[in-house]
């Protein structure tokens, strides 16, 4: 059963050594992101699962590898305790390399966890049935959901601008804010391939999850620095 879930974004920017001069501006965000992992921690799981978008659908053991040399960066990271035989596996896909980063950050040893990249075509109705095996997977299941809003902010956002992103940006905020499974359902997956909104899978994984519980949410940070929608979230 999900006890606890935590909602982060998961620009490799948010790695400093990836980002020119730190990128301070990022700071809140980051902070932000260390307190969310706080409350899956406080929520005693069993497991806690990664999920994150990606190129294609993949499991990821813990010990799982990953690394930032595509963005020029000689920085290696691994999802949890090292696992042996794991690091021979497929690399991390960068959102999970980010969520690897985090968890690193705050020392998480509280539950064993593994990792699970969705590629973004992924049906609403597979996400939701996906969220729901995790929930079962376990007695006390934790959900770290890595995933960026819409790309489209602004004139010099990665997708230009388009005037329906902030309006989609604000739906998921207030759906996150109210631990809303339905509105997350229903979100188009067509918008949200247009305006690049790498989140939609992992959030309607999330929405999957969370049915039947009676968790509460609150935001944490919703702001779009670059033109690009970071919203962080814990559900607890």
């Amino acid at each position: 059963m999900l006890v606890a879930a935590a909602v982060c974004p998961c620009p490799p920017l948010l790695v400093p050594e990836v980002a020119t001069g730190a990128a301070p501006e990022l700071d809140p965000a980051r902070d932000a992101c260390a307190d969310v992992l706080g409350v899956l921690a406080a929520a005693r799981p069993d497991r806690l699962v990664v999920v994150g978008p990606a190129g294609q659908d993949a499991s990821h053991p813990e010990g799982a590898h990953g690394s930032f040399r595509g963005f020029g960066v000689d920085l290696g990271v691994r999802l949890g305790r090292d696992r042996g035989s794991a690091a021979a596996g497929a690399p991390l896909p960068a959102s999970l390399a980010v969520a690897a980063w985090l968890l690193g950050r705050v020392g998480w040893t509280h539950a064993p966890m593994e990792g699970l990249g969705v590629a973004e075509p992924t049906a609403v109705e597979r996400c939701v049935r996906l969220g729901r095996d995790i929930s079962g997977a376990a007695e006390r299941v934790a959900l770290l959901v890595m995933g960026d809003g819409s790309a489209c902010r602004t004139l010099k956002a990665p997708g230009y601008l388009d005037d329906r992103a902030a309006g989609f940006d604000a739906r998921v905020a207030r759906a996150l804010a109210d631990a809303d499974v339905e509105a997350l359902k229903a979100l188009d997956a067509g918008l949200a391939r247009e305006l690049q909104a790498s989140g939609r899978a992992p959030w309607q994984i999330l929405a999957g999850a969370a049915e039947g519980t009676d968790l509460r949410g609150t935001l944490l940070y919703d702001d779009a620095p670059y033109g690009v929608g970071y919203l962080v979230a814990a559900w607890s």
